[in-house]
């Protein structure tokens, strides 16, 4: 996971935790109604960026694949 997938993925519970306390949901499906509305935060945030930069912000590696050695490089590492 790259840092700023990271970072989406931090904005995204942050949201729904902080969402969730002022909303105070008590069943399941209002607790799944917050977690998607903090979802949604992220993936705005995520589409917006995505859209200034021209390219998609998620790394195509499987999260298994990120920091193994290619012939002695390091792939899937931003910078690499």
């Amino acid at each position: 996971m790259t840092n700023l997938e990271l970072v989406l993925n931090m904005l995204a519970e942050t949201s729904t935790t902080e969402l969730s306390k002022k909303q105070k949901p008590k069943t399941f499906i209002e607790n799944k109604n917050v977690a998607r509305k903090g979802g949604s935060v992220a993936g705005v945030a995520r589409e917006d960026l995505e859209k200034k930069l021209g390219e998609s912000v998620i790394n195509p590696l499987n999260p298994r694949e990120l920091g193994k050695s290619n012939n002695g490089k390091i792939v899937g590492i931003e910078g690499s």
